[in-house]
């Protein structure tokens, strides 16, 4: 079984979207984690558009990528360029990839507004996983 990383800035937002879905999709293919170079908790917004698509992360929690240093991985996928460019400093022999989502955190306006950044950023994550999974896992 692959074990897969999804490294973010805060493993609020992008990477527990992805982390979600690479569950999702992968099955038993993948174990699946996800972490930050610091962390910030679970968005809020994060757990609620992913449970409108049917999936929870309500019981996941932030990790800073120090606690998976013992772990082999053979897949590590950093979803915004801040986590890529701190990236090296994770001793790994997995294959990277790379794919910059917007940070919906950052969201502005009302919030239904902000409520649309997260779902689109979320519809994002759900297609890249799907993608992921078929061709890498």
């Amino acid at each position: 079984m692959k074990k897969v990383l999804v490294l973010c800035t805060g493993n609020s937002c992008r990477s527990q979207l992805a982390e979600g879905y690479l569950r999702h999709f992968a099955g038993t293919k993948a174990q699946v984690y996800s972490a930050g170079v610091e962390t910030h908790g679970v968005n809020p917004k994060a757990i609620a558009t992913m449970a409108e698509d049917g999936i929870s992360i309500s019981n996941h929690t932030s990790n800073h990528i120090d606690e998976y240093q013992a772990i082999r991985f053979d897949k590590v996928i950093t979803v915004c360029d801040h986590a890529q460019e701190r990236c090296p400093v994770f001793p790994t022999t997995a294959e990277k990839f790379h794919h910059n989502f917007p940070d919906p955190a950052k969201a502005k306006g009302t919030e239904e507004e902000i409520l649309s950044e997260f779902r689109k950023v979320r519809d994002m994550i759900k297609a890249y996983s799907k993608e992921f999974v078929k061709n890498h896992l």
